[in-house]
């Protein structure tokens, strides 16, 4: 789950690591802001959405003048920004933060994240922070340092030493960068993150560690420890029929295609849509409506998939273990005739009953195509998308 970066920082003032004196609007510029510009006091101006490259995109300005802080407001609140990370369709601003503009030594990069091929906890650092950190991982990879901390564990001395060198901080704010090192390693244990980037991360004229961006990522299986965390969650910022999903307790990401795939199991769907791709088509989205997949679930995850106005056919494939293959194939022929679906349905089942719940579905005299193996289930959605 991604928090705004407003939100973010919260979290890291919470934990006594230093950021910009800042405010949230969602409307109009506060007076107490306003006369600062008229007397040409420069601020930050940076909109709030759930991804990178906002800088690029015209989503941060340095701003002096409260025309041009009008201006951005006005552009920027209601709009849709769209950056190298959230096309094509970009994400709506509903909140601008306006900060004040801090004097910068140097820029650096840092983040935690969780490394699963070491099975550790992994320290990200660079002396070359800033908006093309991207280009030098991939350019110049010795500019990138690690320190590995095994799971349970804490940043020793020597590893907070190592990074400072390889970081070339000073004797004068050495203290202030193991502060907020072992800071920030609070936070990512104790709120169970899986991110944590601060890019840049400054070193201020007068030798102060400051976090001038962040973005923060919380592991989605430990959101129950959190509920506040949980709640503050921006929905606008995904696709309506994901948040609408997710209400519904089905797990469901939109894609770009014409299919729409309803599979029980993570597995299942992704071989599923891997088929469809190798068969000529593209899938519209990734639906897992569980193991134990109801009439009621059914039907909800038809009103999802038919909401995306691209989706051509629909492709149901069910492996019937938990539940008979009878009993979901009379929940696609209840939820089908419950919904009102006109265009054709393709459905492959396969488990306990198969052959009877293969029945039920050719007897309802629906628009449903029952599909002997994936591969055929697979190649006959791709025909129907393209009729």
């Amino acid at each position: 789950m991604n928090l705004h970066e407003y939100q973010s920082k919260k979290l890291l003032k919470s934990y006594q690591i230093d950021i910009p004196n800042g405010q949230i609007i969602s409307s109009q510029i506060p007076d107490s802001i306003k006369l600062h510009l008229k007397k040409n006091t420069a601020f930050v101006f940076k909109s709030q959405i759930h991804a990178g490259g906002r800088g690029k995109s015209g989503g941060v300005e340095l701003i002096n003048n409260l025309k041009d802080a009008e201006d951005f407001i006005s552009n920027q609140l209601g709009s849709k920004l769209k950056t190298y990370q959230n096309l094509p369709h970009g994400q709506p601003v509903n909140k601008i933060l306006v900060e004040e503009k801090i004097a910068i030594e140097r820029e650096l990069y840092f983040s935690i994240l969780i490394d699963r091929q070491t099975e550790s906890i992994i320290i990200l650092c660079s002396t070359e922070g800033g908006t093309e950190i991207e280009d030098t991982a991939k350019k110049n990879e010795n500019l990138i340092f690690k320190e590995y901390i095994s799971v349970g564990e804490f940043p020793t001395e020597q590893q907070i030493n190592n990074l400072s060198k390889k970081l070339k901080i000073s004797i004068e704010t050495y203290l202030e960068f193991k502060n907020f090192l072992q800071n920030a390693f609070k936070l990512f244990l104790e709120k169970d993150l899986s991110l944590m980037e601060v890019n840049p991360l400054i070193i201020s004229k007068n030798n102060k560690i400051v976090a001038l961006d962040c973005k923060i990522s919380l592991d989605d299986n430990a959101l129950f420890k959190h509920e506040t965390l949980r709640d503050s969650f921006d929905w606008s910022q995904v696709d309506e029929k994901e948040a609408e999903a997710h209400r519904a307790g089905l797990n469901y990401i939109a894609l770009e295609g014409t299919i729409g795939c309803m599979v029980n199991g993570a597995g299942l769907a992704m071989a599923t849509m891997d088929l469809i791709k190798h068969s000529g088509g593209l899938p519209a989205n990734f639906l897992d409506v569980g193991g134990g997949a109801s009439a009621e679930t059914v039907s909800k995850a038809f009103k999802i998939l038919l909401s995306d106005k691209n989706v051509r056919v629909v492709l149901v494939n069910i492996f019937g273990g938990i539940m008979r293959c009878d009993l979901i194939a009379d929940g696609i022929v209840s939820a089908i005739k419950d919904v009102g679906i006109k265009i054709p349905i393709v459905v492959r089942l396969e488990g306990t009953n198969v052959e009877i719940g293969k029945k039920i579905l050719d007897q309802s005299k629906l628009n449903i195509t029952s599909a002997d193996s994936l591969s055929d289930a697979a190649k006959q959605a791709v025909l129907f998308s393209k009729a």
